[in-house]
């Protein structure tokens, strides 16, 4: 068997895939731009001020789902094995744990006496 039909053993997308996956993508990054300029244009009240108060949330949400497509498709992740997406999956998710962690210890140390900068 030579290694040319070993390659197209595989399924993966096509062309057409990619280009829909493409174009989702440019407009998830619109869709962030458009958020930002929406979001610190806003004044206090009103549908920016409201998309203001939750910006973090929702960059991180479609950062995540840009992430998505991009690991699943660019990345062929969909098409691989099912113990290699585990093993992605499984080591993502350790980074999320680690981080969400760092995020929390940084927030408590602000709350302690040495964050107010007194020394004794």
């Amino acid at each position: 068997m030579s290694t040319q039909s070993v390659a197209h053993d595989q399924p993966h997308a096509s062309g057409g895939k990619y280009v829909q996956i493409a174009v989702i993508l440019f407009v998830l990054t619109a869709l962030e731009v458009a958020l930002f300029e929406v979001s610190h244009e806003a004044g206090p009240t009103g549908f920016g001020a409201l998309l203001a108060s939750h910006f973090v949330v929702i960059l991180l949400a479609l950062s995540a789902l840009k992430f998505w497509f991009v690991a699943m498709f660019y990345m062929h992740l969909k098409f691989d094995l099912k113990v290699l997406r585990y093993v992605f999956a499984s080591s993502l998710l350790i980074a999320v744990v680690v981080i969400s962690a760092l995020f929390v210890l940084f927030t408590y140390n602000r709350t302690l006496w040495w964050a107010t900068g007194v020394w004794k």
